[in-house]
């Protein structure tokens, strides 16, 4: 019986430690790519026991290290008294309720989300005809036109989980909230993270081209 209990602890501490690890590498490649200024975005990974491993509120993603990684419930209460999670580490948990088969979230500040939802009047940005819709779940073909919704930001982080989740369904490509930044997933970390490059690379693309346009030349 010792034997057992030592031998699930084992395997429990090597899959945490995986997950950490995965944390980490994410933070760095994200902040390679200008997209966590500061102190900004958040990361979690759920493990197949239900555990969800998620950065600790505060600290730069770029420079993790395995104290920058707490374990939190479905709900984002923290196991350990004194660990501090981010507030909006509830949209990563909704998620994870929503989708069972989510294994990544990922939350980014990007300049491109940024400006573009703070330019746009509209409650989504639509990206049509492009190759690398094609990272996106159930996309097959450029030859579509794919919505990210646009969120009001509200620093009430339950309340805002309560517009998104009117939406959950629709989402093939993550959503953004005005003005902050991206949340995007998948069944794994490798996706969230293609998900991720995927949609940041292209509303790169459509900063570009609004820099590009008449109208935006002559503001």
């Amino acid at each position: 019986m010792t034997e057992q209990l030592i031998s699930v602890s084992s395997a429990q501490d090597g899959a945490w430690k995986t997950a950490v690890t995965q944390i980490i590498r994410a933070g760095e490649r994200m902040d390679q790519r200008g997209w966590v200024p500061a102190t900004a975005g958040n990361i979690s990974v759920r493990l197949a026991d239900g555990r969800i491993a998620v950065t600790r509120s505060g600290g730069h993603k770029g420079f993790l290290t395995p104290e920058g990684v707490i374990e939190i419930d479905l709900t984002g209460n923290p196991l350990l008294p004194g660990d501090r999670p981010s507030a909006e580490t509830l949209l990563h948990c909704q998620i994870y309720a929503h989708f069972p088969h989510t294994g990544a979230v990922l939350h980014g500040h990007s300049i491109a989300a940024t400006v573009l939802s703070m330019r746009t009047k509209e409650r989504a940005l639509y990206l049509a005809d492009y190759e690398v819709l094609k990272v996106f779940e159930g996309q097959s073909t450029h030859a579509t036109r794919v919505a990210v919704p646009i969120f009001s930001n509200d620093q009430d982080i339950a309340r805002l989980a309560r517009s998104v989740s009117l939406f959950l369904d629709e989402m093939k490509a993550g959503y953004i909230i005005q003005g902050h930044g991206v949340y995007v997933w998948g069944p794994d970390m490798d996706t969230a993270l293609a998900r991720l490059e995927g949609l940041e690379f292209l509303l790169a693309c459509e900063l570009e081209r609004l820099k590009l346009s008449p109208s935006f030349q002559g503001m």
